[in-house]
């Protein structure tokens, strides 16, 4: 497993699932989520058929305590964007061909 997270440049963090009290990303998310469906529901019965969708706007939603999630930033870092063309004044083809290139090494790893 280690092999896999080296590869993928991936840091894995142990946590307790089983006593979220002791683990404080755990607690904020469960607050959240709370938060979420108290707004969403109409009656309390029904907050189960809820649940799906708010842990799929929780999910996708970037929080800024947390920042942008690792895979937008390592693109990001790996791959600049269009506005390195404007900002370096590169010729078109010259920014193509590095793009090329960068592309084919992160292809290779």
């Amino acid at each position: 497993m280690t092999e896999l997270y080296e590869q993928f440049r991936i840091s894995h963090h142990k946590s307790t699932p089983y006593r979220p009290k002791m683990n404080g990303e755990v607690e904020a998310a469960n607050t959240n989520l709370k938060k979420i469906i108290q707004k969403m529901v109409v009656t309390y019965n029904d907050w189960h058929e809820i649940l799906p969708y708010a842990l799929h706007g929780y999910r996708t939603s970037i929080r800024i305590s947390m920042g942008p999630p690792q895979a937008v930033l390592q693109v990001e870092v790996e791959i600049p964007s269009l506005r390195v063309l404007a900002e370096v004044q590169l010729d078109e083809a010259e920014w193509v061909q590095q793009r090329l290139d960068q592309l084919n090494l992160i292809e290779e790893k």
